[in-house]
């Protein structure tokens, strides 16, 4: 039989058309390094999403702020310009109080506790986002705070007028109760801001500390154990709508898998880093009696002020946490 060449290579093209239309192509841009284990997390939920959807849905993750800086993330999602994002909630607190729930001190203060905040605090999300075309994916938390200092401190006094980085209304909220000079840094941008003395302190994990090699500027962390706030993955609901049922159901189940997987890799990380920490020359402590006093008061004056501004959603939300 004489095959007819022009013929099959005509089929072939069509075929690899239909593929290509029958593939969906999304972006997905987050603010942390790559290497950094929400980033990792991100790229096999993606890895998930093309495997369990047979290779219709294809996710390309941007990290380190390549594709929309941490602020800008959520409003690219919102409009379109971005399918589905990573965004920290606490950034989002002057928008709408309970974005920042996670980010109050000493009010969810363990990996436990953290999850059963996520639990209150989801169902409020979902409705907020649903107003505002877009719906919540899947939360990680970051591993407890502490505070990262150029010098060593024994009380919350000894932090009066340091140049404190600010990423959120929280963390500048804090900076202003211990007397701190607060400035405003997001995490892409923070090595550059140690390196150059803009920055001499902060609030946060390990793996930030890590991440940013903070060890070559700053030489002290404080283990507070003040807070651990989520980043969460967001979608545009109009992209996730225009998506087949099973493809929907593909990402749903990557999510999941995601929030799970996530949790685990915090821990780790929180061990991990903490130790590479130590191996570059930081100096891990835990806080002394006077300083967790400190910043137990600062923890309730800031409580008290989020329930003033929350209203009856906030209160709503600490009660259920706290039942």
């Amino acid at each position: 039989m004489k095959l007819n060449l022009p013929l099959l290579a005509a089929a072939a093209t069509l075929a690899l058309s239909a593929t290509a239309q029958a593939q969906t192509r999304w972006d997905l841009p987050a603010a942390y390094p790559a290497t950094n284990f929400h980033s990792v997390n991100l790229v096999e939920f993606a890895n998930d999403v093309d495997r369990l959807s047979g290779g219709k849905l294809k996710i390309t993750v941007h990290p380190n702020a390549s594709l929309f800086k941490a602020p800008e993330i959520k409003r690219a999602v919102q409009g379109g310009q971005a399918q589905l994002g990573e965004i920290l909630l606490v950034n989002f607190q002057n928008e709408w109080q309970v974005y920042g729930a996670d980010g109050i001190p000493f009010l969810a203060d363990s990996y436990d506790e953290a999850v059963k905040l996520w639990r209150v605090q989801r169902p409020m999300l979902e409705k907020k986002l649903a107003e505002q075309g877009m719906m919540v994916l899947y939360a990680v938390p970051w591993p407890p705070q502490g505070i990262y200092v150029n010098k060593p401190i024994s009380s919350a006094a000894d932090l009066k007028g340091v140049k404190w980085r600010a990423y959120s209304p929280s963390t500048a909220r804090i900076a202003e109760l211990v007397g701190a000079q607060p400035v405003t840094v997001q995490a892409a941008e923070l090595t550059q801001a140690m390196a150059t003395g803009v920055v001499q302190s902060y609030m946060s994990s390990g793996s930030t500390g890590f991440d940013t090699k903070t060890y070559e500027h700053i030489k002290y962390w404080y283990d507070t154990q003040a807070w651990l706030p989520k980043n969460a993955v967001i979608m545009n609901k109009r992209a996730f709508d225009a998506l087949d049922k099973p493809t929907q159901d593909a990402v749903l189940k990557a999510a999941a898998d995601a929030e799970v997987r996530g949790l685990a890799a915090s821990k780790r990380a929180n061990g991990e880093t903490l130790d590479k920490l130590r191996a570059n020359g930081m100096q891990i402590l835990p806080p002394s009696a006077q300083l967790k006093a400190d910043m137990a008061k600062v923890g309730d004056v800031m409580v008290r002020e989020w329930l003033e501004k929350s209203g009856a959603e906030g209160k709503q939300l600490v009660d259920a946490f706290r039942r």
